[in-house]
């Protein structure tokens, strides 16, 4: 017999990394398999600026954080076993709940945050 994979407790996991920053940021949506958030920025195209995202997929649950794309500097020091998690330059998927990367990603996502605010994308 084949075990499920709860994905809502990783989904929560993830969803605790950017919770928050929602007070400070604007919440695109927040149901049970998606929180997404924008920043109040208004770029070129008039849409406002990305910030990021978790996802409950078929096969993973992503978490997406712009900053690291647009400052890719950000990425130089992680750990072997978060970057093994990316897929593409800015997102990071997950089957299962690693208290040591989502501690990462939780550093990660703060000093994305605080870079967007030094480039005042906030």
């Amino acid at each position: 017999m084949v075990e499920k994979i709860d994905f809502h407790t990783v989904f929560s996991g993830l969803k605790q990394i950017l919770g928050p920053y929602a007070n400070n940021l604007v919440i695109k949506n927040d149901e049970i398999d998606e929180f997404y958030l924008d920043t109040n920025f208004t770029m070129k195209n008039k849409k406002p600026m990305y910030f990021g995202s978790v996802k409950i997929n078929k096969k993973y649950v992503s978490f997406h954080l712009m900053p690291v794309y647009i400052f890719p500097g950000l990425l130089k020091n992680i750990s072997p076993q978060l970057k093994r998690r990316m897929q593409g330059k800015s997102c990071f998927n997950f089957t299962s709940v690693d208290p040591a990367l989502f501690q990462e990603l939780n550093d990660l996502t703060r000093q994305g945050y605080n870079r967007y605010g030094e480039e005042g994308y906030l």
